[in-house]
Parts: C-alpha cells; sequence; structure tokens
C-alpha cells in the first residue's frame, strides 16, 4: 500500500472501532470485535483482552489468534497464575502503554513445553482506563517483535482509552435499566395494592355483610366459602405486593427478610455479621433466596422460628437460614430438588456462587448460600 492508501486504511479501521464502541452493549462480544479491528490495524498477528476488578481478580475477556501454547487446557495458561503486566497494573505502575520487554506466560510455555508458540516472546500492554477509573489491559503482540515505537504505543493508548470509555458506558447503561426495572416493580405493586387489593379487601367485607341479612344456612356456609376465598387470595396478594417492592430492602436484606417474614406468620431472628456493600444483582438475589426459602418454612416446616445469619466480608457474602422444623429427606447425591429449592440454587449459581441444603426428617433444615463479590458490570 501506498502511504495515502495506509492513512485511508487506518481512518477507516478506527471509524469501525468508533462504530462498535459507541453501539455495543454487550461486553464480551464488543470487546472480541474490537480486538480484531486493533489487530487489522496495527498488523500485529494476536491479542488478548484482561478485565480486572477493584481487588485484582482478572478474567480473560477476549482473544483472537493466541498461539497454541497459550491455548491448551481450554487457555488455562491465559486465566490462571500472574505475570509482569498485571503485577504493574495492580501496583500502580502501569499507567500508559507499555513494552513489556518479556512475557512470563509465553515463557513458561517454553520451559515447560506447552506446544507451539508462534515465535512470540513479547508483548504491547495497555491499560483500560475512563478517567480514574480502570477497567483492565490490552495486550498485542506479533512474532519476533520485542519493540513498540512511541507511535504505535500512542495509538494503542488512544484506542484502549476509547474501549475504557465504551466498558464505563455499558455499567452505567446497566444500572439505568436496573433502576428503571426496579422503579416499574414499584409501579406495578402501587397498582395491585390500589386496585386488586382493596378489591378483595371488599369482597371479603361485603360476604360478610350479606352474611348477617341471611338465616339461609346453605347461603352462609356459600359466603363463609367466599370470605375465606377472598381472605386467602387478599393474603397472596399481600405476599405478591412484598416480592415486588419488599419494604425495608433499602434498609437491608436483613431488614427486608425479617419485615416479609412478620407477613407470613413467623419470628425471624436476623443476625448480619460485616459491613455489607452490595451491587444491585447480589441485593437482589439474595432478597429472592431468602424469600423463597422463608416461603417454604411457612408451607412446609411447621414451625414459625427461624433463624437467618448474614455475614459479609470482601471477598464473599453468605446467607444461611435454619429452622428446627420437621425437616425433609435430603440427598446430596441424589437431590431431586423441588421448583423453589431449584430457583434458589439457580439464582446463587447465576452469581458463580454455591448452594446447599442440609435437611433430615425431624431434624430441620439449613439452606446455606455463598455469593463471591466483585465490581459491579466486569
Amino acid at each position: 500500500m501506498t502511504n495515502d492508501e495506509l492513512k485511508v486504511h487506518e481512518l477507516r479501521t478506527l471509524k469501525a472501532i468508533a462504530e462498535t464502541l459507541n453501539s455495543a452493549n454487550d461486553i464480551h462480544t464488543m470487546l472480541n470485535d474490537v480486538l480484531k479491528e486493533i489487530l487489522s490495524l496495527t498488523q500485529l498477528e494476536a491479542g488478548w483482552i484482561y478485565l480486572i476488578d477493584e481487588k485484582g481478580n482478572y478474567s480473560l475477556a477476549a482473544d483472537y489468534e493466541l498461539p497454541e501454547a497459550l491455548c491448551i487446557d481450554s487457555k488455562k495458561p491465559m486465566c490462571e497464575g500472574g505475570c509482569w503486566c498485571l503485577d504493574r497494573y495492580n501496583d500502580g505502575r502501569l499507567k500508559r502503554a507499555a513494552n513489556i520487554i518479556e512475557c512470563k506466560r509465553l515463557e513458561d510455555a517454553v520451559e515447560f513445553e506447552w506446544g507451539d508458540t508462534r515465535d512470540i516472546t513479547h508483548h504491547a500492554t495497555v491499560p483500560l482506563l475512563a478517567g480514574d477509573e480502570r477497567f483492565g489491559l490490552l495486550n498485542v503482540a506479533s512474532p519476533h517483535k520485542n519493540r513498540f515505537v512511541e507511535k504505535e504505543l500512542a495509538l494503542l493508548e488512544g484506542i484502549a482509552y476509547q474501549i475504557g470509555t465504551a466498558l464505563k458506558r455499558i455499567a452505567l447503561t446497566q444500572k439505568e435499566q436496573e433502576s428503571a426495572l426496579l422503579a416499574e416493580r414499584n409501579r406495578l405493586a402501587k397498582d395491585l395494592h390500589d386496585s386488586v387489593n382493596q378489591l378483595l379487601f371488599s369482597i371479603s367485607l361485603t360476604a360478610r355483610g350479606t352474611k348477617e341479612m341471611t338465616e339461609d344456612v346453605q347461603v352462609k356456609e356459600m359466603l363463609d366459602y367466599i370470605q375465606g376465598l377472598s381472605k386467602e387470595a387478599l393474603s397472596e396478594m399481600r405476599s405478591l405486593i412484598w416480592q415486588l417492592r419488599p419494604q425495608g430492602l433499602e434498609e437491608g436484606v436483613g431488614t427486608a427478610l425479617a419485615n416479609y417474614g412478620k407477613v407470613l406468620g413467623l419470628t425471624v431472628q436476623v443476625d448480619v455479621k460485616g459491613v455489607l456493600q452490595l451491587s444491585f444483582s447480589t441485593e437482589e438475589a439474595l432478597w429472592r433466596i431468602g424469600q423463597e426459602a422463608l416461603n417454604n418454612c411457612s408451607k412446609h416446616s411447621e414451625t414459625e422460628e427461624i433463624t437467618i445469619v448474614i455475614t459479609g466480608n470482601s471477598s464473599y457474602v453468605s446467607l444461611e437460614i435454619h429452622d428446627d422444623g420437621k425437616g425433609f429427606q435430603y440427598n446430596e447425591d441424589q437431590p431431586r430438588l423441588t421448583f423453589g429449592l431449584t430457583s434458589m440454587k439457580e439464582r446463587a449459581e447465576s452469581l458463580n456462587g454455591t448452594f446447599q441444603v442440609t435437611s433430615a426428617a425431624n431434624q430441620g433444615t439449613t439452606i446455606y448460600i455463598q455469593i463471591p463479590l466483585k465490581r459491579e458490570g466486569m
């Protein structure tokens, strides 16, 4: 290509990168697409992107044309252990695009004979930033290339800043969507309370008043039945309203679960250990899991005394719900989970958490959930 053609190619690629970053809403799809464009623009062969949370935990979010040696065991060499670029990022030394003289992962690949490295030994590494916020690293490499000139690093730095800005935009969009969902739930809960809830209460009062106006035994029995159904429906409706808009959740999951227990006629003792700063998704999961567990206690345990322990630290939050009720036979190897237990398990696992049930006849039931904590949006 002539110089003019190279400039046109560069501008078109930069435009494609900008369009991808501005329109994408799925992080991993966006990063994979952009990484391919970056390598096309720089005429490099391989690249990978790490997303890194506030605690220094990293995940391989995108990669392209990795050498065989780094792809063994489902890319295990790229997903475990430390390296110099991560160390420099985590201790604050890496503030702009830089040459990495040697790559530890590639050195290990050669030393332990993991496979072909395609003669890739070095890479450039660039932090993904948006203002003061940090999101991860962009790494690019090519065979026999052991140094990147300032022009190349400046280009990579500019693109990395665009990626960081896009990551921040997606995180903010997700928060806005979650806020909108919560607002819609509140609106629906209010509508149910103002219309259906009041209607059911009126039916119950009407049935009771009509019963006093007749001496017919069969009519009285029918009105008793109608009144009983309306009270049961009213109780279910109040429970549904609670599910949509739990009172007290703004004061914490423990308070919300204790209040919900009162609605179900349970006495719930809550013990919160540690200071909890939970993301919306984690708080929502704990609320829904605890809610389902209390429903099960109310329907099946034959006890009104429930103990809840919520424990949080910098790494995880756990929720333990225990009752001394009649329990049930539970075999961990053949769990045969009910719909409610399956729902709790799926909610925990959707956040990379664990779910455990301990129960036996006449020995009560304990449900234990542990969810790892990470920065929201990563």
